[in-house]
């Protein structure tokens, strides 16, 4: 074998849903090993749907209609599942872009890698960990992934598909979500694995630091992407679906001692420490750190979604439990989170017009009659068709999917919307956009936004304040633009 064999080729490969979109035309990938390839593209240009296709795991309802699959000397399209199952399990490693979403809850982190493990030896895993960049002095690899941050999550699944020892390493987005440290670290991990272990890489990536760093081949998936409308300037919201007068009245939504625990055989490890926090109604409020720092842990906390072992939260400067099921049917209306991986928000079974549907149903009190055309809004206000409401996730980018998440948080009616990394998994224009949206409606509706963003130069381009978060700690807070500079 040598050092340039060719493990997979794909060649002029179509995939379409039936009466529906086409999800990829045209499509050319060739791996070799010991390299490392790029797919680059927009939102919605196909990049998943390509890597899927590669290891045989079409979205639902999706066939290939023109073009060859070729892996490792199998004709993809003509195994059989026995024969899919038994090449993923040995040869082929696939990590998707909302890896947490794989990961057994109830599974300690050792097991989880040592589970898919050709040598699961307690060394063997730690190693693996280490070589992944996770820490093993904090007891990680004696934690569920729920105690673990976004990055830290995807860092695991990355270790697992390690653990088989695989000839083919496909990945999803692997630095969506991790700051730029980190991502320079896995960049060089991903040159070390192609290098070392003769790997053949394949990447989905809007990142150009990213490619720029560490691919040797780019496939641009670009000229095949199909045109996705531009997120249109808000419209004036029909009566009684907007954030209700009186919305931008008093304080705001303040925190004030937060302390968050994770509790392992008694002993705790602080996510967050004694920290407090201030929105002013109709600011913008960036919250940054490095991965693991607790930005996540605090947006949960502050939606109700995870109770703190000490502090309080006020809103308007009145008293917010802490647990969402606690603060009535308003208040929950009035502060909605959009999480940083909707596949684990998005129910499968249900279209996109079912998802949005519900909340304007719940919410906005809408006749039947008037959904259909909310629903069109609210895709309309995010830059997605009218028929994407016929869709279901699987049949969506990532980037889709996430700005679907955000509609279903707009149909709400927020005062307060709190994002975590919503722009992680989209191109630099699309991200651009989203943001210029969020900002249109906080300024034509009063909105307030809490951004948590690895993306600093969208932090200081698009909010008031900022947080700094370090170990579970606010380091400082103030002005963004004395903080953070926008590049």
């Amino acid at each position: 074998m040598t050092d340039d064999e060719t493990v997979v080729s794909v060649t002029g490969l179509e995939i379409r849903i039936p009466d529906g979109p086409v999800l990829l035309s045209g499509a050319g990938l060739t791996l070799r090993r010991g390299r490392i390839t790029a797919l680059t593209g927009p939102s919605g240009s196909g990049k998943s749907t390509l890597l899927r296709a590669v290891v045989g795991d079409l979205p639902d309802g999706a066939r290939v209609s023109a073009g060859t699959i070729d892996v490792l000397g199998h004709d993809v399209l003509g195994l059989s599942a026995d024969r899919i199952r038994d090449l993923r399990r040995h040869r082929l490693a696939y990590v998707g872009q909302d890896p947490g979403s794989a990961l057994n809850p109830r599974m300690r982190i050792r097991r989880l890698v040592a589970e898919t493990a050709v040598d699961p030896s307690p060394q063997a895993v730690r190693d693996l960990l280490a070589e992944c960049r996770l820490p093993l002095d904090d007891g990680l690899p004696g934690r569920r992934p729920g105690a673990l941050s976004g990055g830290q999550q995807r860092r695991v699944a990355l270790a697992r598909a390690l653990a088989r020892r695989p000839d083919i390493l496909l990945l999803d987005e692997p630095t969506a979500g991790l700051d730029a440290a980190l991502r320079d670290e896995i960049a060089d991990l991903l040159r070390h694995l192609a290098t070392t272990r003769r790997l053949a890489i394949v990447l989905a990536c809007h990142d150009p630091d990213l490619v720029g760093r560490c691919a040797d081949d780019v496939v641009d998936l670009a000229a095949a992407a199909r045109p996705v409308p531009r997120p249109a300037p808000p419209r004036a919201r029909p009566e009684g679906t907007g954030p209700r007068p009186g919305g931008t009245a008093g304080t705001g939504l303040a925190a004030h001692g937060l302390t968050v625990r994770f509790t392992r055989h008694g002993r705790g490890r602080p996510a967050l420490e004694d920290v407090d926090f201030a929105a002013a109604p109709g600011s913008s409020t960036g919250i940054v750190g490095p991965s693991g720092s607790g930005k996540t842990t605090l947006l949960r906390v502050l939606a109700g979604l995870r109770r703190p072992d000490a502090g309080t939260l006020t809103l308007d400067g009145r008293p917010l439990p802490t647990v969402a099921r606690q603060r009535g049917r308003d208040r929950q209306r009035r502060i909605q989170l959009v999480p940083q991986n909707p596949l684990g928000t998005l129910n499968p079974a249900r279209t996109v017009g079912a998802a949005l549907a519900r909340p304007l149903r719940l919410h906005q009190a809408l006749a039947r009659a008037d959904l259909a055309d909310r629903v069109a809004a609210l895709l309309a206000d995010v830059g997605l068709p009218a028929d994407a409401a016929r869709c279901h996730p699987a049949e969506l980018s990532g980037g889709q999917r996430q700005r679907v998440s955000i509609a279903r948080a707009l149909a709400a009616g927020p005062d307060i919307l709190l994002c975590d990394e919503v722009t992680s998994a989209l191109d630099p224009d699309t991200a651009t956009a989203i943001m210029n949206l969020l900002t249109a409606l906080r300024e034509q509706h009063g909105m307030t936004l809490v951004v948590v963003s690895h993306e600093h130069h969208l932090v200081a381009r698009y909010t008031d304040t900022v947080h700094l978060l370090d170990t579970g700690r606010v380091t400082d807070s103030g002005p963004t633009a004395s903080l953070l500079t926008a590049t």
